[in-house]
C-alpha cells in the first residue's frame, strides 16, 4: 500500500531549509578553520598595517609642515644654500632633510619642490631635476611646479622637445592655476626652438584666445608673429 506523501508547510520548507544552512556552514567551518583564521587574521593585519600607515602619515605632515615653518624665512629671503642644508646648532632643518624624513606626506613633497626650486636658483640643474622628479603629492599646484621645473632642466640641457612637453603637461594640470598661461608660453617657445611651429601656434593662440587680459599677452603675440611669418 502507498503511503501519500506528507505535505509540508512553506514555514516547515523554510526552516528545514535554515537548518541545512547553518549546518552546512558549520561543517565547513571546521574542515576549513584553519584557512579563515589564517585569512581573518590576514585581514585584520592588513587593515592595522593601513591604520598605522595612515596615522604615521599624518603625523608626519604636521611635523613636517612645523619644520617648513622654520625654514621658510631662509627660502624667502633668497638664503638658498642654508634653506637646504639648514642650520647645525639652531632647530632649523634643512629642505633635503625635510623631504627625505617627511617623504610621502603632504608637506614633506612641497619640501620636496621647494628644494627644487633652491637648487634651481643655485644653478645645480641635475639636483633640481631629482627633486622634481620624485615629487609624490596631491597638490596640483605644487605638482604643476614639479613639471614645470623637469621642463626648465631639459630646456637648460637644450632638449627643448622634453621641455615644451613638460610645460604643456604643467598646464593641463589645473585651469585654476594662475601660472597657466606662463607654462603655455613657455611650452610654445620651447616648441619653437625644437622646430614644432605648428604645435607652437596653437598652444600661443590658446593663451591669446582663453588669456586675454594675462601680463604676458604681449611676448605671446610676439612669438605668434614669429611663426606666422
Amino acid at each position: 500500500m502507498l503511503v501519500k506523501p506528507k505535505k509540508f508547510s512553506k514555514k516547515q520548507i523554510k526552516e528545514d531549509s535554515l537548518i541545512k544552512s547553518v549546518y552546512s556552514a558549520r561543517v565547513f567551518y571546521e574542515e576549513n578553520q584553519k584557512n579563515i583564521l589564517i585569512v581573518a587574521g590576514s585581514v585584520i593585519v592588513v587593515a592595522l598595517l593601513m591604520y598605522f600607515y595612515y596615522s604615521n602619515k599624518s603625523e608626519n605632515n604636521i611635523a613636517a609642515s612645523a619644520e617648513l615653518a622654520k625654514v621658510m624665512p631662509l627660502y624667502r629671503s633668497g638664503a638658498f644654500q642654508e634653506a637646504i642644508d639648514g642650520r647645525p646648532g639652531t632647530d632649523i632643518t634643512g629642505l633635503l632633510s625635510i623631504s627625505d624624513k617627511y617623504s610621502g606626506s603632504e608637506n614633506g613633497e612641497i619640501a620636496r619642490v621647494l628644494l627644487g626650486n633652491c637648487y634651481l636658483n643655485l644653478g645645480k640643474f641635475e639636483e633640481a631635476y631629482d627633486a622634481f622628479d620624485d615629487y609624490s603629492g596631491d597638490n596640483e599646484i605644487y605638482k604643476a611646479t614639479a613639471l614645470a621645473g623637469v621642463a626648465m632642466y631639459y630646456e637648460n640641457q637644450g632638449e627643448f622637445g622634453d621641455a615644451a612637453k613638460n610645460y604643456e603637461k604643467a598646464a593641463k594640470i589645473s585651469k585654476a592655476n594662475a601660472s597657466v598661461p606662463e607654462y603655455l608660453l613657455n611650452a610654445g617657445i620651447n616648441y619653437i626652438k625644437s622646430g614644432s611651429n605648428d604645435k607652437a601656434e596653437k598652444l600661443l593662440t590658446l593663451v591669446k584666445e582663453e588669456y586675454k587680459t594675462s601680463q604676458i599677452i604681449r611676448e605671446v603675440e610676439k612669438y605668434l608673429a614669429l611663426v606666422r611669418n
